[in-house]
């Protein structure tokens, strides 16, 4: 059985600065792309704030072209998602299904998917007006009407952020209280810009060839449906991260993030977590990249001092 001396699971910007690291330093790495090769990224669309990029690249541009960089230097991409992990000895053994392997190091980037409210015409409208980042989205929304739902940190962040960006901004809510903390919730109140709609929940969104045009608004405390004329719709409710599998090989946060010490080790010594698995604080193309790169630079020392 062929042993691989680097595996990446994910092909997000962490996955393929990887890749491009690892194959250049003449690792063979092979990448598995999983379900959803590209990443988070792959349902964006223009980015602004990816260094290098003047006039912005779209999503998937990028994406294709980290691709193609990634396998100029020899890199392998199987489109094939990884269903099991065995770390508790050297050669580390995945599974694809039923089709085994083995690796001396691994690393982690399969990232963390963002919740959303499963909508009508959601996915149809994903980049259209319905996004999950306002740091990544917000600046197409300069001095237009805009929705946040959620009721957490996250949400009053979102809020605020986009504050400074349109030119009003709705916070969205289905329960009469916010389960983020006191300092986050004041500082929303505080805000000229921001209101707070409570309890209501997103029943849909209105669109028109251009993208959202508006929401549909149920009140539950009286069950009133209206309508709210906005330019855009941020759900701030929550990241999953892809950490499952890799359980009890790696530790993780109350939330799923992956712990790592010494920037993108785990616990178990030839696995590495990089991107958004191991990162609940930023979510960034550019910072998950960086991660990757320190990654495959980790892995490399770590082969060179067990080989």
């Amino acid at each position: 059985m062929e042993i691989h001396d680097v595996v990446i699971i994910g092909t997000g910007p962490a996955g393929l600065t990887a890749a491009i690291y690892a194959a250049r330093a003449s690792l063979n790495p092979v990448i598995y792309a999983g379900s959803m090769h590209g990443g988070q990224l792959t349902t964006t669309t223009e980015i602004e704030n990816f260094p290098g990029f003047e006039h912005g690249i779209m999503g998937p541009k990028l994406m294709s072209d980290m691709t193609a960089q990634a396998e100029r230097f020899g890199t392998k991409i199987i489109y094939e998602t990884i269903t099991k992990i065995d770390a508790s000895k050297r050669p580390f053994k995945l599974w694809t299904h039923d089709t085994e392997f083995q690796a001396q190091t691994v690393i982690i980037a399969t990232g963390a998917t963002a919740k959303t409210l499963g909508l009508p015409d959601e996915a149809k409208l994903m980049g259209r007006g319905l996004s999950t980042c306002a740091t990544c989205d917000g600046f197409f929304y300069k001095n237009k009407i805009v929705a946040v739902t959620g009721g957490g940190d996250s949400a009053m962040e979102e809020a605020n952020y986009l504050s400074k960006l349109a030119s009003k901004v709705y916070l969205i809510h289905r329960r009469p209280e916010f389960r983020a903390s006191k300092i986050m919730v004041d500082r929303v109140k505080a805000n000229p810009k921001i209101q707070m709609m409570i309890p209501y929940a997103v029943e849909r969104a209105l669109s028109d060839q251009s993208g959202v045009n508006g929401l549909m608004l149920k009140n539950l405390e009286s069950n009133k449906v209206e309508e709210l004329k906005v330019d855009g719709l941020f759900m701030a409710i929550g990241h999953k991260p892809n950490s499952d599998i890799f359980l009890p090989w790696v530790d993780v946060d109350s939330h799923g993030y992956i712990k790592t010490t010494n920037h993108t080790a785990t616990k178990t010594p030839g696995l590495f977590a990089a991107g958004d698995i191991g990162d609940p604080n930023f979510k960034q193309a550019i910072t998950a990249a960086g991660m990757g790169c320190q990654a495959a630079m980790q892995a490399q020392k770590y082969l060179e001092g067990h080989s």
